[in-house]
């Protein structure tokens, strides 16, 4: 069985969890159609999604830290950016 850092494996739970709420964050400015936002979010978003994959793709069981930070990325960004009443979606800064 190969060892786990837990330094990487946090890390990774880490970068895929940012990746996720920054995902979240692209597709709202895409949504409200804001090019300058979606186009930062995007590159930030791959910045983020390509420390998870160098780091899992030397050991495969990492692979479980980048879903399950996925999965809690996902769920955070849901539930704690809401939008405004009437306002454009999170994200969807001004252009």
């Amino acid at each position: 069985m190969a060892a786990i850092d837990p330094i990487t494996a946090g890390g990774v739970f880490l970068a895929t969890a940012a990746t996720d709420a920054v995902y979240v964050m692209f597709t709202s400015a895409v949504v409200a159609r804001k090019r300058v936002p979606a186009a930062t979010w995007s590159s930030v978003w791959y910045m983020l999604s390509s420390y998870a994959v160098i780091s899992y793709t030397e050991n495969w069981l990492y692979v479980a830290f980048a879903a399950a930070g996925s999965w809690v990325g996902a769920y955070a960004s849901i539930t704690f950016l809401h939008r405004p009443p009437g306002g454009p979606p999170v994200g969807a800064a001004v252009e």
